[in-house]
C-alpha cells in the first residue's frame, strides 16, 4: 500500500523553517501500521490550485490508497485545504472532522476553530490533519480505528494496526 503525506506550508516550502507536520505523520505511521507500506511525501504552499494537483497526483498517478494532509485547516484565507479535499473528493465524510474536532478540544479552546475533513476519490481515502505536530497523534488516534474499515468498504488496500497500540474497528 502507497500512504500519501502531504504537508501544505508556505513557509515550510519557502525553506523558513523545517516541516514537522509531515514527519510526525510518518513517525504515527511507523507505530501505529503493521502491514507493509511505503510512503510517498509532499510539502507544497498553501495554494488551492497547488493542492488539488498535489492531491490529484498522489491518487491518481502515485495510486496512493490513503492520503493524509497536514496544515491548512484553519480560518485564515490561505487555509485552503478542506476545499482542495472537496474539490477532489467523490464523497466527503464530515464525521472525521467532528470526531477530530471533539478530541482536539479536550487540549486546546481554539480546536473549534478547525476545518478538518474527509473524503473519498474512488478508492482512495484523503483525511485533512491540523498543521500542529503535536496535534498530529491525537487527531490520528481518533480516527484511525476506522480507516481500515473504510479502506476496506471502498475496496482499497488493506491496512493492519498495531493491536498493542489500538484495536480497528472490524467489518464483515
Amino acid at each position: 500500500m502507497k500512504i500519501g503525506i502531504l504537508t501544505a506550508s508556505d513557509r515550510a516550502t519557502r525553506g523558513q523553517y523545517e516541516d514537522r507536520s509531515g514527519p510526525a505523520i510518518v513517525d504515527y505511521l511507523a507505530e501505529v501500521v503493521v502491514s507493509p507500506y511505503q510512503t510517498v511525501s509532499r510539502c507544497v504552499e498553501d495554494r488551492l490550485e497547488t493542492l488539488v494537483e498535489t492531491l490529484v497526483t498522489l491518487v491518481d498517478e502515485e495510486g496512493c490508497g490513503l492520503v493524509i494532509t497536514t496544515g491548512g485547516t484553519g480560518p485564515t484565507p490561505r487555509d485552503v485545504t478542506p476545499e482542495a479535499t472537496e474539490a477532489v473528493c467523490d464523497k466527503m465524510l464530515p464525521g472525521f472532522g467532528e470526531q477530530m474536532r471533539r478530541v482536539s478540544l479536550q487540549y486546546v479552546p481554539t480546536a473549534i476553530l478547525s476545518r478538518q475533513t474527509a473524503g473519498l476519490r474512488g478508492r482512495t481515502l484523503v483525511v485533512n490533519l491540523p498543521g500542529q505536530p503535536r496535534a498530529i497523534a491525537q487527531c490520528l488516534d481518533a480516527v484511525f480505528p476506522a480507516i481500515p474499515a473504510c479502506l476496506k468498504l471502498i475496496d482499497s488496500d488493506e491496512i493492519r494496526t498495531n493491536t498493542s497500540r489500538f484495536v480497528a474497528h472490524p467489518t464483515k
